[in-house]
């Protein structure tokens, strides 16, 4: 079968999208109000769009053409963090997931703690073994949209954390200590599965 998107229902396309586009990594991004309120919100359209210098990127949708509070925080401070989400979070992350008012800080609302940055505003996730300080460079707001759009942002990675269990030598991860998780479809999530090796030629 072929599907025109400009014929089908958003809920259709969505789903057709997001199943078929799998395993997807998970930013989990945790911003700051300028009233000072922490956010933590997952987002999995995200990826890594360049190393150098090393850039990443994650769409914020805007259902009912409002923006979510990490858009809007993005955009006013223009500044970043994002937690990287492994198996022993996954269950922290989920409860981000949930649309709370502006003024709830979800890093109390996940139980999870929330560690000073270095370079950046915006707090970090203590119990995410990897997080990437940012900086916002761009956005860019989808055009001819349905139901809001979304917003692409890409911000400039200035600060890398990584505990030291995730490491090995030359910079290299320890995929069994890192155990990262991915976003499939609906309420759907998968781990590292069996992993295989292929040499360029």
């Amino acid at each position: 079968m072929q599907f025109d998107p400009d014929e089908l229902e958003h809920s259709a396309v969505y789903k057709l999208l997001t199943g078929a586009v799998i395993p997807r990594p998970i930013g989990w991004i945790s911003s700051l109000s300028e009233n000072g309120i922490n956010n933590l919100a997952p987002f999995s359209y995200f990826n890594a769009v360049g190393d150098d210098p090393p850039h990443v990127m994650f769409a914020a949708g805007r259902s009912n053409h409002l923006n979510k509070d990490t858009l809007d925080n993005v955009l006013t401070t223009k500044q970043f963090v994002v937690n990287m989400v492994t198996e022993d979070i996954v269950e922290a992350m989920n409860i981000t997931a949930q649309a709370v008012p502006a003024h709830v800080d979800e890093f109390e609302l996940a139980g999870v703690t929330p560690v000073a940055s270095v370079k950046v505003k915006p707090m970090r996730v203590k119990e995410s073994p990897i997080a990437f300080e940012c900086e916002l460079v761009h956005h860019y707001f989808l055009e001819e949209h349905k139901k809001g759009g979304a917003c692409i942002l890409i911000g400039r990675i200035v600060m890398m954390h990584f505990d030291d269990r995730v490491l090995l030598e030359h910079y290299k991860i320890n995929l069994e200590n890192y155990k990262p998780v991915a976003r499939l479809a609906g309420a759907n999530y998968s781990k590292l599965g069996e992993l295989f090796a292929i040499k360029r030629g």
